[in-house]
């Protein structure tokens, strides 16, 4: 048998850092929401009990090292699979980039062997398996957009934003997940208004959620790599309506209505990055499918 799932990446419209908790994870207040740029995953049932991943990525671990490949060890684990499963991911997310990309692979997985298994599951519990694999894994399981709280695991969808474009670039460099929040003071940092962010997408103001994105790592992230403060300098010059880093970086995006404005800013920023994306705000979960 064989199914295909899409694994978009996600932005981050918002994201705070609230404190450290004593498990050692960050409490965190994020507002995600998917993108139209996403890996492609086929999984193929075998015979043999056993997890083949192929991925078409140089970039990218054929291992355990690889949430994709974690994600079927856990849900062979859980519902006490004895079949294998042959994965075979194609990627289109930059990695190490802030989108999610690992993240929406194994919530890709989680999704696809639910089907492909025709386990008698739900949503709710593939995303608290999710939650054991990584932070941002819970968000990718139900897609769309969310608020997303304790260290990210806990969801509550939110309406799509406004329709807009949405133009991507990605320095030629990874970061570390790890090594941002290692080096934040979040006493120091600055936090952005939550729920101002909630409020503009629930009234579908598209100004106010310009004006209200935020992320309390961005100023880690450039202190380190100031090329990530040029990309966005470059965004705001070229006339985008806001400018952000997702995640813990070093994508930066802008969120632009007009088509044509959108066209030039992500003609001008290819004069100063290769990996620039020109796409669109999905925002709803049935766009999964």
């Amino acid at each position: 048998m064989y199914i295909m799932e899409k694994a978009p990446a996600k932005i981050n419209l918002s994201l705070d850092v609230l404190h450290k908790r004593k498990d050692g994870f960050h409490e965190v207040e994020m507002v995600m929401t998917t993108i139209d740029l996403a890996d492609r995953i086929e999984l193929t049932s075998l015979k043999k009990n056993k997890i083949v991943l192929e991925a078409e990525s140089r970039y990218v671990p054929n291992d355990e090292r690889n949430l994709a490949y974690l994600a079927a060890k856990k849900m062979k684990k859980h519902f006490s699979i004895t079949g294998g499963v042959h994965i075979k991911l194609t990627k289109h997310v930059p990695v190490a980039a802030g989108l999610a990309g690992g993240s929406s692979d194994a919530a890709a997985v989680l999704r696809g062997m639910a089907r492909l298994f025709d386990l008698d599951t739900t949503p709710g519990e593939l995303a608290e398996i999710g939650a054991e694999i990584g932070s941002d894994v819970s968000f990718c399981v139900h897609g769309g957009t969310a608020l997303a709280t304790g260290r990210g695991e806990k969801i509550e969808e939110l309406p799509a934003p406004p329709p807009c474009w949405v133009v991507l670039a990605k320095p030629p460099i990874g970061v570390s997940t790890k090594t941002i929040y290692q080096a934040l003071d979040i006493k120091e940092a600055g936090h952005p208004d939550t729920s101002s962010m909630v409020e503009a997408l629930r009234t579908g103001d598209y100004e106010k959620m310009c004006r209200s994105v935020g992320n309390t790592l961005e100023g880690v992230t450039v202190r380190l790599y100031p090329e990530v403060a040029q990309l966005k300098e470059h965004m705001l010059q070229a006339g985008a309506d806001t400018s952000l880093m997702s995640g813990s970086g070093p994508t930066v995006f802008s969120l632009v209505e007009p088509d044509v404005k959108a066209r030039r800013i992500c003609n001008h920023l290819k004069g100063f990055c290769d990996e620039v994306y020109m796409v669109r705000v999905l925002g709803t979960k049935e766009t999964l499918d």
